[in-house]
């Protein structure tokens, strides 16, 4: 059994919890928090099981780390603090662990990705013989081994489009959703997400790798993007009120360019109520897909609807994003020390996973 840390219980480290947990090669053997109010509960409780693992959780990093665990789950958030979740994860690598993490963008390419990203985790690679693999919480796959492998259905491909739309009512991360895409500020406030190359940063590195795997260079990355407010106020059962007038929906794409033509396109259609632009790409049912169309001949479309936590579409793609990252875990442990990206590593059938009882 593979001993593994989960750092971090939001959002995704929930998911991490209930992956490794539920995963015949790894055993749970540690649980790292920043809240204090979570200090000595047990990590089943935090995962929302209904009943304990027997690993209370701790804030004590340095002795977590120092008991020599062979791979860590790095699920807290790097959204706004990129600089301390790189320290965090240089950490865990240096001590020798495998680690798999979504918090940071600059590395699902890594090839591709600044000196200050990439130099400290092969340097933490090279001293402690730990490993690295970061796919995106948007869930990566759907960005990369998906699109990849539909588009080798087509006889001809015109343009690969990756999709995520979403209604983000459901989506529990307030300060994400607010004020990073800007959904209920007046319209003349400009979001860090639309800030100009900040799309390009985030999905960009995928864009790279899709276009790697398909044999092109790239002319360039683009971006663009549009905004809607809301007609009315509304109220939402995750994050209170949304007035009228302010911002209600966001679309934005980032262009992969091949000889002056968008031919990779990673889309968000994001809403916060879907009486919002109700004209732009909409979910088949429910309040969220993923959605991957290749457009040639034959045209494919293949849409993903994921659910988790009482039938929530948001908790779906963390937990479908966090099973890719903790199912890796086990191929790579068995792997070099190295830093790997979604192109390397493979996306496995559920062996040993079928039919067991889930947590």
């Amino acid at each position: 059994m593979i001993s593994t840390v989960v750092w971090g219980t939001g959002n995704v480290g929930r998911a991490a919890i209930r992956a490794v947990e539920a995963h015949p090669a790894l055993e749970l053997a540690a649980v790292l928090v920043h809240n204090p109010d979570k200090v000595g509960r047990d990590a089943g409780e935090l995962a929302g099981l209904t009943y304990a693992l027997g690993v209370p959780a701790t804030d004590d990093i340095a002795s977590v780390l120092a008991a020599g665990h062979r791979a860590v789950v790095y699920a807290a958030s790097g959204d706004v603090r990129p600089d301390g979740a790189l320290d965090d994860i240089v950490r865990a690598v240096r001590s020798g662990a495998v680690v798999v993490s979504p918090a940071l963008y600059p590395l699902y390419d890594h090839r591709g990705a600044p000196p200050e990203f990439r130099d400290p985790v092969l340097a933490a690679i090279a001293e402690g013989g730990g490993s690295l693999f970061a796919s995106g919480v948007d869930p990566g796959w759907g960005n990369d081994v998906l699109p990849l492998l539909i588009s080798g259905l087509g006889s001809t491909v015109d343009v690969i489009r990756c999709q995520e739309i979403f209604d983000y009512s459901t989506y529990d991360q307030p300060d994400s959703v607010r004020h990073l895409i800007g959904m209920g500020h007046p319209m003349d406030f400009e979001p860090m997400m639309l800030m100009p190359s900040i799309p390009t940063m985030v999905w960009g590195g995928q864009i790279r790798m899709m276009a790697r795997a398909l044999g092109v260079e790239l002319d360039e990355i683009r971006e663009t993007s549009e905004r809607r407010a809301l007609d009315e106020t509304v109220r939402t059962a995750t994050m209170g009120e949304f007035e009228a007038g302010t911002q209600g929906a966001v679309r934005f794409e980032v262009q992969g360019i091949v000889e002056g033509e968008a031919r990779i396109v990673i889309e968000h259609v994001t809403r916060i109520h879907a009486s919002c632009a109700p004209d732009w790409p909409t979910p088949p049912d429910g309040s969220g897909a993923h959605r991957v169309v290749i457009e040639g001949r034959p045209r494919i479309e293949v849409t993903v609807e994921c659910t988790d936590e009482g039938d929530n579409r948001s908790a779906g793609g963390n937990a479908t994003a966090v099973g890719r990252l903790v199912g890796a875990i086990d191929w790579l442990a068995a792997a070099e020390p190295d830093l790997y990206d979604a192109l390397d590593v493979p996306l496995r059938p559920a062996v040993g996973k079928l039919g067991r009882k889930h947590p």
